[in-house]
């Protein structure tokens, strides 16, 4: 399966960091916004910032991940320094759902999703900061102080740990395995998913190498992972066997060979991963998958200003949003 890149479409305009991207059926986007939360595109293209109203003092937000929940609260995980998941309430109020567990903070908080048994999931990238210090090369010792944690009826807690730049999370269609993205291990690591919220029979799915920082994924209706890559700007369909079928690139060799050897002699900084490499698409970090078919797919990214999308040819798997939809929102 190959998608052309001539062949992307580009919704909205003057997107800052828009990183992770919620989809609607009726058509609309949720979009991570730098330095305003949340961003809502219409159908019409017209677009609005969410009301923002952060408790007194000074904090370090940056959305990344953010999941919607059937009462119209966004759960948003914070990759600025304060860090931890904050809900963002209908009609605009910010305070902070998680900031520990089990005793760890939530320093850089990455992802956040909720699944149909109502269970909250979290991953957190690294417990190092500068956050650098979790970026490591190729064939290098990896740093694995990255974790997942898990908020049931029975309060947080920490169930995976131990991960190389912990980034997106999915459970499966069939709702027995949980697949989490090792960034800086080049991997996807998969687990068998208990009736509790366990983790266990810890595996790699898949690997990946030079050039490759796998930082988002989807699910389509037929089992199949989509993955996406930054600084290469890669997309890969990875069969459930695990076998990867690039879909499209469009990346810049010399710009993979810098960020690389930045790595492997240990220059490397945050920057160095939102830079602008692609033609058409920059630093490409995850994938949502919409339309009224499920069908047309939608890329956040971590330099772009813009979101590319895509007729997949396969339909995405509905996300529990899917169901319960946006009513409780708000402006």
């Amino acid at each position: 399966m190959r998608i052309d890149i001539a062949d992307l479409s580009f919704i909205g305009h003057d997107l800052k960091r828009p990183e992770c991207v919620l989809c609607m059926p009726s058509g609309r986007l949720y979009v991570a916004h730098r330095g305003g939360g949340i961003l809502r595109i219409e159908p019409d293209g017209s677009q609005a910032l969410l009301s923002w109203q952060m408790p007194a003092g000074g904090h370090d937000f940056i959305p990344n991940g953010f999941a919607l929940m059937p009462d119209g609260t966004f759960l948003i995980a914070n990759m600025g320094h304060d860090g931890g998941v904050w809900a963002r309430r209908p009609g605009g109020k910010v305070e902070p759902y998680l900031m520990e567990a089990d005793g760890e903070r939530l320093a850089k908080a990455n992802f956040v999703f909720n699944d149909e048994q109502g269970r909250v999931w979290i991953t957190v990238t690294t417990r190092s900061d500068p956050l650098s210090k979790a970026m490591t090369g190729l064939g290098q010792p990896e740093l694995k102080d990255g974790f997942i944690c898990m908020v049931d009826g029975k309060g947080a807690r920490i169930v995976a740990d131990g991960f190389a730049f912990t980034n997106e999370a999915r459970i499966d269609p069939g709702g027995g395995f949980f697949y989490v993205v090792e960034t800086q291990g080049r991997r996807i690591t998969r687990f068998r998913l208990g009736a509790s919220g366990d983790l266990t029979g810890r595996e790699t799915f898949a690997n990946f190498g030079h050039g490759t920082f796998a930082d988002g994924m989807a699910f389509d209706a037929e089992g199949h992972l989509w993955v996406t890559s930054i600084v290469s700007n890669r997309l890969f369909r990875i069969a459930p066997d695990g076998k990867a079928d690039l879909v499209f690139e469009d990346g810049n060799p010399e710009h993979v060979a810098r960020v690389e050897g930045a790595l492997s002699d240990g220059s490397v900084s945050r920057e160095h991963f939102y830079m602008k490499s692609g033609t058409r698409v920059q630093n490409v970090a995850s994938i949502a998958f919409g339309g009224p078919d499920l069908r047309t797919a939608y890329l956040g990214s971590l330099a772009g200003d813009t979101l590319p999308a895509f007729q997949s040819p396969v339909a995405g798997l509905p996300l529990p949003h899917w169901k319960y939809g946006d009513n409780g929102v708000g402006a």
